[in-house]
């Protein structure tokens, strides 16, 4: 083989142009087509940077017999770039203008037919994630992955110009459920004992500015078992960030600096002044705490219209605190009963018992299901409430707060996506402050933390804390903050509790007991003693980060080899059942429950 072992590959198929005409060249990828055209053969040769056209002679090659030539075969070739000739020029790929003459080609490895065209997006995913490896040779995902590269790297070099250091923290470390739960790997050495993969690392970098490093940074996998959605894997790769001596202000210039950077090298785009708004704000106007902000239906409040009216479903959740809110559908005076009924499905299915709809007809007149419970003046009147003209029709949810919001976001989103009113070219950035410390869970008849135990609230809420006020605890703010892009949490963070007297009142607040705080946090609680200074900080999902620049709405896009929604791997075939002897030397034994399920996934597989 005397290419690979004596010639070596001079340059990148993609990266050739009309300035390297006359340069003679060695190139190796795939064959991505091949045409024969009698006296010459075209091949379209690729690899990870592009596409360029060969042309070969097979009088004048030397090379094995180009016959055999087939796609995805493996070869590598000696020629000349030259210029297309005039009428031949390809203005959709970027070597378009020019051609390898070959001189010499040779077969590095035969490939059997592939089970799909490499660059058909309409394939069928369930089998491209079960060939990843060929899916992985397409023009789109190499791109996105070399994109996710690029991101890394001018993240790295941006945060170390600015002083941060990159520290790795453990991969296994201690369980300290709170939140999604935590995947568990048992200790051989340490019968009977479980590492946990980490959530994030929270606790370790804050020691790390307990430490004195002063600013931190790491891009770390994260590890979550939770039900899974298009922007959600159960691994995943966060920006993570930590600051000490600082504030709020100040963790929000330096990411907006980070944000800029980026978009500008990547998307070649300006980031304008990034608005920020109340959590109570956001929920109040768009139902979500990460608002779509790129199209301006937005929820009404027709709470004082409707207050004394017969209607029970109104009068009902009023009474006992809820709202009747709703929204205005531009050109949505056209819709069908069949589609009032979806809507009202999309409402449901997010938490609320109902939705009510009104539109207005071409008398005037207002017509709803309601109707005969108000006046036409009234009905008139709540119509214009939500901001509705003649051609709009009105969606009204009358509910508990939260359940409320949700299928009033809800019902925005689809709108907005059904109605084409969503700007796809736009980025619009937010950020969302003052966020709840606490919210109360009724199933567990207990607070929680909104973000996580170790987020600090605002200064004024201390002695609240301290001295156990449990009826100011929903009035709490916290030092927290969320990065919000298109309808997606980019990034959030929180200035840190960094006081033991406070970090200890708040796992008190949370049900904690000594016993369990200690068994926990014991260590976390005994280093801040020791001149913990004030810090905070962010984490970034670079997986959803890279999504919204390469402009996808599946996170599995950006990710080398994702999972399913079940959380499984189609290619290698994983989870999978391990030997026996495996469990007995960790000391697992399986359930019956466990036992069961993999007698049925096998014969389901049979």
């Amino acid at each position: 083989m005397k290419f690979v072992r004596e010639l070596k590959r001079t340059d990148y198929c993609g990266k050739l142009t009309s300035q390297h005409i006359g340069k003679k060249v060695v190139l190796m990828g795939w064959v991505n087509t091949r045409r024969d055209h009698g006296s010459l053969i075209f091949i379209d040769l690729r690899d990870r940077e592009g596409i360029v056209q060969v042309v070969l002679d097979p009088a004048q090659t030397e090379t094995s017999s180009s016959k055999e030539f087939r796609n995805e075969f493996v070869v590598a070739l000696e020629g000349v770039v030259r210029a297309r000739p005039e009428g031949m020029k390809n203005s959709k790929i970027n070597t378009g203008e020019i051609e390898i003459e070959a001189t010499r080609c040779e077969i590095l490895n035969q490939a059997a037919t592939p089970p799909f065209q490499i660059d058909d997006e309409n394939v069928n995913e369930t089998l491209r994630l079960k060939h990843r490896y060929l899916d992985l040779r397409s023009p789109r995902l190499q791109k996105n992955l070399i994109t996710r590269h690029k991101v890394a790297q001018l993240v790295r070099q941006f945060l170390s110009e600015n002083g941060f250091l990159e520290v790795e923290t453990p991969i296994l470390y201690k369980s300290t459920p709170e939140g999604a739960r935590d995947y568990l790997v048992p200790s051989r050495v340490n019968p009977g004992t479980f590492y946990a993969l980490p959530q994030s690392p929270q606790i370790l970098k804050q020691l790390l500015m307990v430490s004195g490093y002063d600013r931190y940074f790491q891009i770390a996998r994260c590890f979550r078992d939770e039900d899974l959605r298009a922007d959600r894997q159960p691994e995943f790769s966060q920006i993570d960030i930590e600051m000490s001596f600082i504030d709020v202000e100040d963790i929000i210039d330096i990411n907006e600096k980070m944000l800029r950077m980026i978009w500008k090298e990547i998307k070649n785009q300006d980031v304008a002044v990034i608005p920020r708004i109340t959590f109570q704000e956001a929920m109040d106007r768009y139902g979500s705490d990460k608002p779509d902000t790129r199209f301006k239906v937005e929820i009404q409040d027709v709470a004082a219209a409707v207050a004394g009216s017969d209607f029970k479903v109104f009068s009902d959740a009023l009474s006992r605190g809820g709202i009747v809110r709703g929204i205005a559908v531009p050109g949505g005076g056209t819709f069908s009963r069949g589609q009032f009924d979806k809507l009202t499905d999309i409402a449901k299915k997010n938490g609320a018992k109902g939705m009510i709809w009104m539109k207005q007809e071409a008398d005037g007149t207002i017509a709803s299901p309601i109707a005969k419970f108000f006046t036409p003046e009234k009905l008139k009147e709540i119509f214009e409430k939500l901001g509705c003209s003649k051609n709009d029709c009105g969606l009204i949810v009358a509910d508990d707060y939260d359940p409320a919001c949700s299928a009033l976001s809800a019902l925005r989103i689809h709108i907005g996506r059904e109605l084409n009113l969503i700007d796809h070219t736009k980025y619009n950035f937010l950020w969302v402050v003052d966020f709840p410390l606490l919210e109360y869970s009724p199933d567990d008849k207990r607070w929680v933390a909104r973000h996580h135990p170790f987020t600090s609230p605002k200064d004024e809420s201390f002695d609240d804390l301290m001295n156990n006020n449990e009826k100011a605890y929903g009035k709490i703010l916290a030092k927290a903050y969320d990065l919000v892009c298109n309808g997606y949490e980019m990034g959030g963070g929180s200035i840190r509790i960094y006081r033991n007297e406070i970090q200890q009142a708040m796992f008190r607040l949370l049900g904690m007991t000594v016993e369990e705080t200690e068994n926990k946090f014991g260590f976390f609680l005994d280093a801040l003693k020791y001149g913990t200074p004030p810090h905070g900080g962010i984490a970034w999902g670079l997986d959803r980060l890279v999504m919204l620049l390469m402009e996808t709405d599946a996170i599995r896009e950006v990710i080398a080899f994702p999972k399913t929604a079940k959380a499984t791997c189609l290619m290698s075939d994983c989870p999978s059942e391990v030997n026996r002897d495996q469990l007995v030397e960790v000391g697992v034994r399986l359930t019956a429950q466990a036992e069961k399920h993999i007698e049925d996934s096998k014969k389901n597989s049979n």
